[in-house]
């Protein structure tokens, strides 16, 4: 029987690393576990911490296809990051100049939550709790 035990990673794919890296450890403050560059691929993989324990491997490749990425798309859907206070959160984004949707009430959980995109236009969720 198979018995998974967590999420290990999300991997995700840029289209201009510096400009991701820097979204993701200067907008959204993750530490860095690793970095490496993989010359053979002509590729960057960074690691990326979230809460001491999961991690983000953000990869770049020279000329990644495009992929739907809209919150409705087949595939995955989206990644959400649980923060103890939204509207901190929507704030310090905000400040960065990232666009930010209004917060919405899930209606089966009473919790609050908003969207916002990475710089390749990946749906992100903040939900608060």
């Amino acid at each position: 029987m198979l018995k998974l035990k967590h999420i290990h990673h999300l991997a995700v794919i840029c289209s201009d690393y510096e400009r991701s890296k820097r979204f993701y450890t200067e907008v959204l403050n993750l530490p860095v576990v690793q970095e490496v560059y993989r010359a053979e691929r002509q590729s960057y993989k960074l690691d990326l911490a979230v809460g001491g324990r999961y991690q983000i491997e953000l990869f770049s490749f020279p000329n990644p296809p495009v992929r739907p990425s809209r919150p409705e798309a087949a595939g995955l859907r989206h990644l959400a990051f649980a923060v103890d206070n939204i509207d901190e959160a929507v704030a310090h984004l905000q400040k960065q100049g990232i666009t930010v949707e209004p917060v919405r009430i899930d209606e089966l959980t009473g919790k609050r939550f908003t969207f916002f995109a990475d710089p390749d236009g990946l749906p992100l969720e903040l939900y608060e709790g």
